[in-house]
């Protein structure tokens, strides 16, 4: 007997409960598969446990139902969809640490107050490109906080070349206080936003 108590006999529950089940199971696979990635170990197995167990109830009913193709195809919407929410709540939770790295010819004064201003910490390097001397700002940031880096980089340089890479772990550095608001920081010097505080 199913598991639907009572739903069984409807033509549609027994798909859509083998859809939504393998939905959850796929979207909690991302999301648990890209904790591990980033070192989130007390979350991960949490979500493994629920996974497993939805897991387990969608084959179950596929098992139990092996002639009924709409279940298939149940099964492969619901992987499918699982993938799609899996990334779009892991982005929606913006968990981990960032480096971006903006190389620039321009003269990076402008640049280099501006992440100040906001509250980020960087280190400059010289360097030689392509086409000249460069400047290499680095900095480090959680991943939440990207939006409003790349604002003030577009401020800076709407061609600003930049890049961003995924850090597995990072040591002390300076961070934006908690709480702090994160509206884009319009370009201006320390020293002018000192004066109009």
């Amino acid at each position: 007997m199913s598991v639907l108590f009572g739903f069984a006999d409807h033509p549609v529950a027994l798909p859509l409960f083998v859809f939504l089940a393998e939905l959850g199971v796929v979207t909690l696979g991302t999301v648990r598969i890209i904790f591990v990635a980033r070192g989130v170990k007390n979350l991960a197995p949490v979500l493994g446990f629920f996974e497993i167990t939805l897991w387990l109830f969608a084959i179950g009913q596929i098992m139990q139902n092996l002639s009924n193709l709409a279940c298939y195809l149940a099964f492969a919407a619901g992987f499918a969809l699982g993938n799609y929410l899996g990334i779009l709540l892991e982005k929606r939770l913006a968990i981990g640490t960032l480096m971006v790295r903006i190389i620039t010819n321009k003269e990076p004064t402008e640049l280099v107050e501006g992440l100040h201003a906001a509250g980020y910490g960087l280190t400059t390097v010289d360097g030689r490109g392509a086409t000249g001397p460069v400047t290499i700002v680095f900095t480090v940031l959680k991943r939440k906080e990207l939006e409003h880096v790349v604002a003030i980089i577009k401020g800076f340089d709407p061609k600003a070349f930049y890049s961003v890479d995924e850090l597995q772990a990072a040591e002390a550095g300076v961070f934006p206080a908690k709480g702090r608001w994160r509206g884009p920081v319009p370009l201006v010097s320390e020293r002018a936003l000192r004066q109009a505080a």
